[in-house]
Parts: C-alpha cells; structure tokens; sequence
C-alpha cells in the first residue's frame, strides 16, 4: 500500500503540474521535471523509494526507444533523404564541434568534450513537433527542416548510447572493447531482417486474423520486451533491444496500428523517467549557481539556433526559414536525459556538470514556445526586404482540400473509393480486417490496417489532410468514437456517418457528425420514391420529397406524427387508376403484322403505346404506319382492366 500510495501521489501531483502548466503554454516534460523536484529530496521529500521510480524510468526508456523503431521507416526516410542526411548531419556536426570546444575550453577531457556535445546535439522531437502541428507548420519549410533533422537526430540516439562506453573507457576493459560493439551490430544485422522479413509480419498476420484489440496488444507487448530482453542477455542494452523490436515491427503493414495501441503505455512510464530526471535535481545547487546557468542556457540557445541556420543555408533555404527553423531546434532534448544519466553512472559527467546541465535542459525546453513563437517576428527583422518565393516565414494551412477519409471498407467503402478514383480524389482507406487490407494493397488500392478510434492510425491516414471523412462501418460504438474522435481533434473536418439505426442520429450529430444517414431511413425513401413513381408522380416532386425529408434529418420520418403538417409534402397520385405496363405480341396473334394505324389498340382497348422495344433496338413514339411484329415488346398505359384484355388479345388468346 505504500508502494502504492507513493506511485498514486507522483501521478496525481504531475496531472496537477502539467494542468498548470498547459494553462502557461509549457511542455509536458517540463511538468514532469517540475513534479519530480517538487517530490523530490530537495523540496517536499515525499519520495522515500525513488529506486521504485527507477525502475518504472527504465520501463519508459526501453518503451520509447521501441516506439522510435517503430516510426523509423525506410521508405519515408527516402523521400526526405537529402534534408535528413546533408541537413541534419551538418547541424549535428556542427553543433558537436561547436559544444565540444566550449566543453574543452572549459578545462574538460577530450572524451567529457564530446559526451557534452552529444548532449547539446539532440533537440526535442515532441515539443517541436507538437507546437508545429498546433501552429499548422508541419507542411512549411521550416517544418520539413525541422522534422528531417528530429529524425537524423533520433536516428543518433542508438549510436550515442553505444559510444558511452567508449567514451568512458570502460569498453576497454571489456574482452575485444570496441571490436564487440562492433560485432554486436554485425549479429544483430541478420537477426533484425529475418524477424522483419518473415518472423514478426507472419506472427502478427495470424494474430490480427483474431480481430481480438486486447490479443494484439498484448502480442506488441510480448515482441518489445522479449527481443529487448534478449538483446541484453546477448550483451546489448536493453534500450537498444526495444529500438531493434520496434524496427521489426516498423516495416509490417500493422506498425501504425501497433503503434497508436503502445503510445499510451509510452507515455505514462516515460512521465516516470522525466520525474526521477527531477528528482536529481539540486536547487540549492541551482540557486547558488544561477547566474552561469541563465547565462549558459542563453549560450546553448544562440549556438544551436546557428548552427542549425548554417544547415539550413548549406540546404539553400531562405535565410528566414533558416533562422526559424534554427530557433525552433534550439532546445536541448529528452534524448539527451537518457544521454546524461547513462554519462553520469559511466563517469563521464561529475555532479556539478550533471546538476549545470539538467537546469540548462529545463530552461531551454521551456521556453520553446517563445522561441518558435517569436521566430517569424525575428527572421523579418535579421532578415527585412523583399519575400522569396520559397520563404515561407509565416504559418501555412496544408490542407489538401479534395482529400477523402474512408472508414470502413464495406460495400460502402468500396463503392466510394471506386468514385473517388473515377473522379481524380485523392483519398485513403482504413480498415481492421486484415486480409481485405492486403488484397486491397494488391490491386493498388490506398488502404491501410488499422483501428480508426486510434488518433496515430487516424495522422497515419492523412486525416490533416482531409477536407471530409466518411465512415462507413457496421459497428455503432466504434462509430460514435470516430465521429467523437474526429471532431474533437479536427474540428473543422466535414464528417459524414452511416449508421444502420435511425435512434443513432441525433447521438452522432451530438458527438461532432456534420450528416448521418441512416440505412433503414434511406431504404424506406427509396423505396417510396419507386412507390411514387409508379403512381407516375412527377420527379421533381419526389425530389422536393426527399428533400425534404433528409433536410431535417429525417425528423419527419423520426417523428409518431408530423409536427408540421402543412410543411410536410402531401402527394396526391395524379391518376388513381392509369398504370404502365410492358406486354409481349406473341406470334399468331391477331395483332401481329399490322401496323399500328390498324390495330386500333386506342380505340377499341383505349390504351396508348408509348414504344415499342425488338431486337433492333426501341422505337420511341412509334407512328401509325409502324408494323407490330411477332416477339415485339409494348410498353403502354391505359387503365389495368383494359391492360389485362390486351394482353389477353397479344397473347392469341
């Protein structure tokens, strides 16, 4: 119970910080750091088992780096590879170089030098990337800048954890030192296809058959910490386990799905290992150190902003998008927490550094959102004259506004993206059965695996891209979640639901949908529109019919009585008893081989043939010197008594 109440009380005090600090625009991670010097030996002393923190930390670091695998994509890497490798290897370098003369300088050993500047390298990949998205960036300049080098950066991290060793000369002491790094990357290389080609896609192709979210769960689960594991029993780290597992699974049609499913769990282990990051915070050291640590925490800023501003210029951006992208990178990152505990339990930081770098980390996280606030502000100032046609300074909407969302590949769904495609809309499909996934794939259709209640399979489908959303599935709680879904994180996205029961309209238009059409209401329209048409009442009648009746969301159908009877379409069937029907001349009957002028069908029976159909074609309006012809089919009107004694006559009866 006291293990308990401790884990309950860092909880409840963090959801507490980061409330407060959502109402002050400051980053999570910085509520977390917050919490875990409030708990911690420096201030309230409420934590008297931080090795249970620890151990839930370590949980979190092995879930983030299995979540950083998982987004690692070959493919996507690609198409940005000139931003992420030239751009973000030059600010990397120079950022490096840069941190670590000042760190040598500063009296430190060659090998503290570079650990510090490793540690000045990284960026925070989910500030930045949040305060993007909030400020519609991410499609700009300076947003593909920033994300291509977050990406070089986190593709770093897997390497700056192996170098620690090396760096600390402990590796040395080990048989064959560096070698066996080496040779632990060689071993891995094979064993990382094999489970991404064959082992993981089969295994989880078999699970995701079950359609069971809690079997699937538990499997991402089961693969993350056992190939993590197993790393570490082979003499890696288990960080860089978790990171292979998440890149077996990267590849697999199932990853975004996989994915979306662990962020969750991500999120709040890793709120524990920023919250033992604060618990080792000394504010007495702080206080007595505060004037290098303001001053210091100024000089990161202006050195990472300029370096990358360099990268931006040697990748031919404007020189204003530079400087913003420079000063949206220009914190140092959670990446580089990781970075720091594992220096300072190898030795390559002493407390002073550690205790000078962590308050320098929270200072510059924090006032990310002034930074790439003020960006565009500044870059017009460094920068004045005329505008580029490239430099986009500025937020930019990057709404593609003929972009379709499908949820559900039904009928439904299939009809739809069939004209979408006839019809040059571009669109995306997301659907939970597997195998309709991968024979959709096949025949080269956009559709992807996975559960549309999830907001990472929703960004994945392109849902910021789209101007609507149709979902189109037979589930009616998964339905209001995705209309609720899909509102709430976009809400000014056009939402259109089907579902099967009318009593779940007006709960869908609650829950955010712009129009529901239910399935039972739409068959009874339709079929009263025949209904209507067969009592030959005029088509633009029927429309104004329909109109109506789906204007007010089927409310008059809704409703025991009409509320308004006048507004409601009385119809009055023009002739109660004319009726059309198509009737067969069958060969030896009297009629045959006459032409129309003599067969007086008008006169003697007192129905009209409209037209006649034969295996020529139709004749519309045929005249009287028309010759009725055995096999001929009459489509006529008069009244059904004298329908049926003509038929009896075309018969030969």
């Amino acid at each position: 119970m006291h293990l308990l109440f401790q884990i309950v009380l860092v909880l409840a005090l963090s959801a507490v910080v980061v409330y407060l600090g959502q109402k002050l625009k400051i980053p999570s991670i910085v509520g977390f750091l917050v919490t875990g010097v409030v708990v911690g030996p420096g201030a309230l002393g409420l934590i008297e088992s931080p090795e249970t923190i620890d151990l839930l930390a370590e949980i979190g670091i092995i879930m983030l780096l299995f979540t950083v695998g998982m987004e690692f994509s070959l493919r996507q890497l690609f198409h940005i590879r000139k931003t992420v490798f030239v751009g973000g290897g030059m600010q990397v370098l120079l950022t490096l170089t840069a941190g670590g003369l000042w760190a040598y300088f500063s009296g430190r050993s060659w090998n503290q030098s570079v650990f510090i500047g490793l540690l000045l390298v990284m960026s925070s990949t989910a500030i930045v990337l949040k305060l993007l998205q909030e400020r519609a960036e991410m499609g700009t300049p300076q947003g593909r800048g920033a994300l291509g080098v977050l990406i070089f950066q986190d593709l770093l991290v897997v390497p700056a954890m192996m170098l620690v060793p090396l760096l600390s000369g402990q590796a040395h002491h080990e048989a064959n030192g560096p070698w066996l790094v080496v040779g632990k990357v060689v071993l891995a290389v094979p064993l990382v296809w094999l489970g991404t080609k064959y082992l993981i896609p089969h295994a989880l192709r078999q699970i995701v058959r079950t359609r069971n979210r809690e079997l699937f769960l538990l499997s991402i689960l089961v693969i993350g910490f056992s190939i993590a594991g197993a790393g570490a029993a082979l003499g890696m780290s288990l960080a860089l386990g978790a990171f292979l597992a998440g890149l077996m699974i990267s590849e697999s049609e199932y990853s975004h799905q996989a994915l979306g499913s662990i962020l969750p769990f991500r999120d709040v282990f890793l709120s524990f290992f920023f919250i033992s990051v604060g618990l080792l915070l000394d504010l007495n050291y702080i206080a007595d150190h505060l004037g290098m640590i303001l001053a210091m925490t100024v000089v990161v800023l202006v050195l990472k902003t300029v370096a990358t501003f360099l990268a931006g210029r040697a990748l031919r951006m404007p020189a204003r998008t530079a400087l913003i992208t420079g000063l949206a990178l220009s914190q140092v990152g959670e990446f580089s927490f990781l970075l720091s505990k594992a220096g300072l339990s190898q030795g390559l930081l002493d407390q002073g550094v550690y205790q000078t770098f962590l308050a320098i980390a929270v200072l510059t996280m924090a006032s990310s959102p002034l930074t790439i606030g003020l960006g565009p502000r500044l870059a017009l100032k460094f920068f004045p004259g005329k505008r580029s046609s490239g430099d986009d300074d500025e937020p930019k909407a990057t709404v593609e506004d003929n972009h379709l969302l499908i949820v559900g590949f039904g009928m439904n769904g299939q009809n739809l993206s069939k004209a979408a495609t006839r019809c040059g809309i571009s669109h995306s499909i997301i659907e939970m059965n597997a195998d309709t996934v991968r024979k959709g794939k096949s025949e080269g259709i956009p559709i992807m695996f996975g559960d549309a209640t999830n907001e990472e399979v929703l960004a994945h489908a392109g849902v910021r891209q789209a101007r609507m959303a149709v979902v189109a599935i037979n589930d009616a709680v998964a339905t209001r979640r995705i209309v609720e879904l899909l509102h709430r994180t976009h809400p000014g996205l056009h939402i259109l639901a089907r579902t099967r029961f009318v009593s779940e309209v007006a709960e869908l238009h609650r829950l955010g949908a712009t129009e529901v059409i239910p399935e039972e209401f739409e068959t009874s329209v339709e079929i009263f529109a025949r209904v209507m048409k067969r009592y030959l009442i005029s088509r633009d009648e029927i429309d104004r019919f329909i109109d109506d009746i789906r204007s007010g969301s089927y409310e008059k159908l809704r409703a025991p009585h009409p509320k308004d009877e006048e507004s409601f379409l009385r119809l009055e069937p023009l002739l109660q008893e004319l009726d059309t029907d198509v009737l067969r001349v069958v060969e030896g009957s009297t009629l045959a081989g006459l032409p129309l002028s003599q067969s007086r069908v008008r006169e003697d029976y007192d129905v009209t043939i409209l037209a006649i159909h034969r295996k020529g074609g139709l004749i519309s309006t045929p005249g009287g010197q028309e010759h009725l012809q055995a096999d001929d089919r009459l489509v006529v009107v008069g009244k059904r008594e004298n329908l049926r004694t003509l038929a009896l006559q075309l018969s030969g009866g």
